[in-house]
């Protein structure tokens, strides 16, 4: 593993947990401030503001549990700015439907440190077994 592809791992795992203690102003520092983010629903957020009032919105709904991201790839650019992350992804909401879906971010390295410049999100709904 690279260590790009180790810091981003961590990061990753790291803002999973911010989200589910519901602390939206500690997931500043892993934004850039010029993000954008398309949610599952196809909207779009753009800048680091818009997506915090986001997240501070959902923890205020009492039914909302949390957004779990699981990292699948993660593949650093030659010069090590940049990375692509792709994974699945699963929201959870008590006493409603899970969502769950696939997403792609892209990182890059500001001033030492892993931020992720854009996010998009795909919302699939799955086959019943």
């Amino acid at each position: 593993m690279t260590p790009a592809e180790t810091a981003i791992r961590a990061r990753r795992k790291l803002t999973n947990k911010l989200i589910a203690a519901h602390e939206a102003a500690r997931l500043r520092p892993f934004l850039a401030s010029d993000i954008n983010l398309i949610a599952g629903d196809g909207s779009l957020m753009v800048g680091v503001e818009s997506v915090l009032a986001a997240f501070d919105s959902q923890f205020r709904d009492p039914s909302f549990v949390t957004y779990l991201r699981t990292t699948e790839a993660v593949r650093p650019d030659q010069d090590g700015a940049r990375a692509a992350e792709t994974g699945t992804w699963v929201a959870t909401w008590r006493g409603s439907p899970t969502l769950t879906g696939t997403y792609l971010a892209v990182w890059r390295k500001v001033t030492g440190q892993w931020v992720i410049e854009s996010e998009l999100y795909v919302t699939l709904t799955e086959t019943p077994a």
